[in-house]
């Protein structure tokens, strides 16, 4: 089942049990598809769509981060909740093992050796680990490594 598919299912089950956080995350994430649907002229495939839900997910988690500074707890609470259903709808990413032997096993193939070599490693994982992994956490694993 396609991803758009599944955030219909969801906006239905989220309305029919009266779940207006979720509804409206969906309905935000629904809508965040078809912006950039009329931005690219054409219908997205669903690696697209998956950064799309990428992008919204690193939006809560920065808000996160900026509440939590501001000591809004209201907020960072439903900001954790529409990321916890935004993730529903992204693959599974992989754990910090998984990703933390990749980035040798990239680094090793590469000959990295020295912080200089973090921007080549970085294009390298990412293409590879895209959708996979959050770019913050391989970039910390990278710099771990390369120091």
């Amino acid at each position: 089942m396609s991803i758009q598919e599944e955030l219909k299912k969801g906006a239905i089950a989220a309305a029919k049990s009266k779940d207006q956080i979720k509804l409206d995350t969906i309905r935000m994430a629904s809508s965040a598809i078809k912006y950039k649907e009329i931005e690219k002229r054409g219908v997205l495939n669903e690696d697209e769509i998956q950064r799309v839900l990428a992008t919204l997910c690193k939006q809560r988690r920065e808000s996160i981060e900026q509440f939590e500074k501001g000591g809004r707890k209201d907020l960072v609470e439903k900001e954790k909740r529409e990321l916890e259903i935004l993730k529903a709808f992204l693959p599974p990413e992989l754990p910090e093992e998984e990703i933390r032997k990749k980035v040798k096993e990239i680094i090793g193939s590469m000959g990295a050796t020295s912080p200089k070599d973090i921007g080549k490693v970085m294009r390298v994982l990412m293409k590879e680990l895209a959708g996979q992994a959050d770019g913050s956490v391989v970039g910390k694993i990278v710099q771990d490594l390369l120091k």
